[in-house]
């Protein structure tokens, strides 16, 4: 058997019983596929949950019952070592679709599809999952309902496509050298925006990223930033804005990276800290140094990294300074919940 074939198993299994589970027997199926000692990283409000009934009740159970006929929908599906603690881990990324039939986090139901993008890693050992990092966007989901919490986004938010190769979902294990490659170029990429970071440049010169992107990169950003197209766009709507408009920029690590073929991902806990001076969403300054918690998952197109697909918990960064938007939507638009 390949390296990766038993831990890609395990948690395709897993992901088959979530998606026949009920609200009511979600609980057992965790339990059957994760440890005893299993740690849950997510998005805000739901943080960190420690065991299969915590996760459940907080997480699962609402959600399941708040999007009926769930199907996950994966575009990328990659395994690998990780980097930087040794451990096999699964990623997944792509959509959860189903019936928005019932209020969640005070989001107004539609009645109608939804969408809610999500990156999912999972740490394999010993035949159980023991560590999961599940991020979803939940401000893309805000705006399918009509209850957009910010100012007018840089980019451009839409359901995003998987790869435009078509080919990201390894349930077979690709050649090792491929991923060796491509986590050695995303090194590379990230290197060279940390040496900007310590220098305290708030600048980034094109040539910087000519480096490691093509010219006519794709970087699918979280909503309330929103997707951008080309170097020179990119750096339009979103990478001069967020180095212009946020100072004190540290960068805190992983919890993993991996790469397998040419697609690569990490996630932080979190990845970075910053204070914004004001402008970045469109929202005044702070001063606030609050950390950020990003997905970033990657497809190399030869020597230069072509898509990038983001998840960042935006709601929580702006919890750490004053702002709750899923509060203030829930208190504003649906009162009654």
């Amino acid at each position: 058997m390949s390296k990766y074939q038993k831990a890609k198993d395990i948690v395709r299994n897993y992901f088959e019983a979530l998606e026949n589970a009920t609200p009511e027997t979600v609980t057992e199926v965790l339990k059957a596929h994760t440890s005893d000692d299993y740690l849950w990283r997510g998005v805000y409000p739901y943080r960190e949950q420690h065991g299969a009934d915590a996760v459940a009740e907080t997480f699962w159970t609402p959600l399941m019952k708040s999007f009926t006929r769930m199907q996950r929908r994966q575009d990328i599906f990659i395994a690998g070592t990780n980097e930087i603690g040794g451990e096999r881990w699964v990623m997944s990324m792509g959509n959860f679709m189903g019936l928005f039939d019932a209020d969640w986090m005070g989001i107004r139901r539609t009645r109608k599809i939804a969408n809610l993008r999500y990156a999912e890693f999972n740490c394999v050992e010993h035949g159980k999952i023991t560590q999961t990092g599940l991020f979803v966007d939940i401000i893309g989901l805000m705006i399918q309902a009509g209850a957009y919490p910010l100012p007018p986004s840089t980019g451009e938010f839409f359901i995003y496509p998987g790869p435009r190769t078509h080919d990201g979902l390894f349930f077979d294990d690709a050649p090792e050298e491929e991923g060796a490659t491509t986590l050695a170029l995303i090194n590379k990429m990230i290197d060279d925006l940390s040496e900007l970071n310590k220098n305290g440049s708030m600048d980034c010169p094109p040539e910087v990223l000519e480096r490691t992107w093509h010219d006519d990169m794709i970087w699918y950003g979280p909503a309330g930033i929103g997707a951008t197209y080309t170097i020179p766009r990119y750096q339009e709507q979103h990478q001069l804005p967020f180095r212009n408009n946020l100072h004190d920029k540290r960068f805190h690590g992983h919890v993993c990276r991996i790469a397998e073929g040419n697609f690569g991902c990490f996630f932080g806990w979190p990845n970075l800290s910053n204070r914004p001076i004001g402008g970045f969403l469109g929202l005044p300054g702070s001063d606030v140094n609050a950390v950020m918690q990003v997905v970033d998952v990657y497809r190399r197109d030869g020597d230069k990294l072509a898509e990038n697909w983001i998840f960042i918990d935006i709601p929580y960064w702006l919890k750490q300074q004053g702002l709750d938007v899923l509060e203030r939507t829930q208190k504003i638009l649906n009162p009654n919940l």
